[in-house]
């Protein structure tokens, strides 16, 4: 008999992690995953008295520093993804963010650029460990209508834990210096880490738990049972037998690891090929680049941006003000919004094509302004709609494939918008910005790839009409 799949993560009802609390810890990590983030790119953290004046940094390589943690999360996001289907997740979880808190630990002992880099890189396998398993954890445990809004409360952490960043760092970097920021850091999250290690197995939906597989297996091996006879000349030959036996079974299990290891390898081709031939997946992917890639370099050169083209002494908080309250409010009204148009692939590329292109004239329109109060609530309004694109973009994540690839689905996608939207959107812009020597035109070059974003997004509604069955899948 085959096992069964399971229909959904299960909670136990007398435990203490219940679908909410659930929700709140992995906000908690989110949060504080990108506060570090935003800490970086402070002007308290990385500005002329933190590590850009320290280690000599001109702006490319003050742009690749902010990109090193995609390494990281490139390698490891497919790894962790691929694991949980015979991992309990909770403990990869563990692992990932026991590395993350000693690799901040490590970030503020750091020496030069080098040295901090490699500690870059090492943040990115804390965030892989969680940003492919927590979505489908919430989507599984989320009630049917509140879906996206629980999906938004999770990525609303995203701009939050940013913008918490930009202030944490600018009041640490200037009462304490930068390196108290990582250390800070480092003790947050070691509670979260060791939680990993400590909750009880929790299951994914459309995965077979490994325990449950091993418990439909009979066990048709009594090992360590010693048979005595009373010929002392038996009773050798039997140990000499167990002997060739437990030799040969240490040979054989060799051989089942590396053809496990093998068959996993061969199951994560045939889901990246399952991926790769999804149309809505594709497109939603390629629009989220486009996104990303803007509010990426938004978010790492937004308060020096500010700095230099209003003259604002205080853009580590102003910046950092609007983008916690634009995120909080954006976010959350966008997950609202799609649970009360019906949470369908398509009313989400809908939500999505009108939200970024409005919040592009916004932006665009704010940068025009020579006036601080204008630029100040044309941005704003911009942020908000920009924003709101967080639950839809992964509701469509989630739910245009299958149950099983889910993980996957996150994770390839958390690594594309990285690897070709926020990482290299930091140091082209700071080599835009070495060229032309104007802040103002450098960010009116870099909205405008918010409007392609909106357009690519739009194609996503048709797309949807032949592949509306996969919606039925969760």
């Amino acid at each position: 008999m085959e096992p069964s799949i399971m229909p959904s993560t299960i909670i136990p009802t007398t435990s203490w992690f219940t679908p909410k609390r659930l929700l709140a810890i992995f906000c908690v990590i989110n949060l504080l995953n990108y506060l570090d983030q935003g800490a970086i790119a402070s002007n308290g953290v990385n500005g002329s008295t933190g590590i850009q004046g320290d280690f000599k940094l001109n702006n490319f390589e003050d742009g690749v520093l902010s990109s090193a943690f995609m390494v990281g999360l490139l390698v490891a996001s497919p790894i962790f993804a691929s694991l949980a289907q015979s991992v309990n997740p909770f403990r990869l979880v563990g692992v990932g963010l026991s590395v993350w808190t000693l690799a901040t630990f490590f970030c503020g002992f750091s020496f030069n650029f080098w040295s901090i880099s490699v500690g870059r890189m090492l943040v990115g396998v804390g965030e892989a460990s969680f940003i492919s398993l927590a979505p489908p954890f919430i989507d599984d445990n989320a009630p049917a209508s509140l879906k996206t809004t629980w999906l938004a409360m999770f990525y609303m952490c995203i701009p939050s834990g940013y913008a918490l960043g930009y202030v944490y760092g600018g009041l640490i970097g200037s009462h304490f210096g930068w390196r108290y920021a990582f250390w800070v850091e480092s003790i947050l999250m070691l509670p979260f880490a060791i939680s990993g290690f400590l909750m009880k197995p929790l299951h994914l939906k459309g995965f077979v738990p490994a325990d449950l597989v091993k418990a439909q297996v009979p066990n048709t091996v009594a090992s360590g049972v010693h048979v005595t006879n009373a010929s002392n000349g038996r009773d050798e030959s039997l140990s000499f037998k167990e002997e060739f036996r437990d030799k040969s079974s240490n040979d054989q299990s060799k051989s089942k690891s590396a053809t496990k290891m093998l068959d996993q390898f061969s199951r994560f081709l045939i889901d990246m090929k399952a991926l790769l031939l999804d149309n809505v997946y594709l497109i939603n992917v390629l629009g989220h680049i486009g996104y990303n890639f803007v509010l990426g370099a938004y978010s790492y050169w937004g308060p020096k941006a500010i700095y230099n083209i209003y003259n604002m002494t205080d853009s580590d908080l102003v910046f950092g003000g609007i983008t916690i309250v634009c995120g909080i409010v954006g976010t959350l009204a966008g997950g609202v919004v799609l649970d009360y148009m019906t949470n369908t692939l398509s009313n989400a590329f809908k939500l999505l094509s009108v939200t970024t292109f409005l919040g592009a004239v916004c932006c665009f329109g704010a940068f025009l302004c020579r006036n601080v109060n204008g630029f100040l609530v044309l941005f704003s309004i911009g942020e908000l709609l920009v924003f709101s694109t967080q639950g839809p973009v992964n509701y469509v994540c989630l739910h245009c494939v299958k149950p099983s690839l889910r993980p996957l689905s996150i994770a390839m996608s958390t690594v594309a918008i990285h690897l070709f939207g926020d990482v290299p959107s930091s140091p082209l812009v700071g080599v835009l910005q070495d060229s032309i020597n104007s802040w103002r035109t450098t960010v009116l070059i870099l909205t405008t790839i918010l409007f392609p974003a909106a357009g690519i997004w739009f194609i996503g509604m048709s797309s949807c009409s032949f592949t509306s069955k996969t919606e039925n899948w969760s």
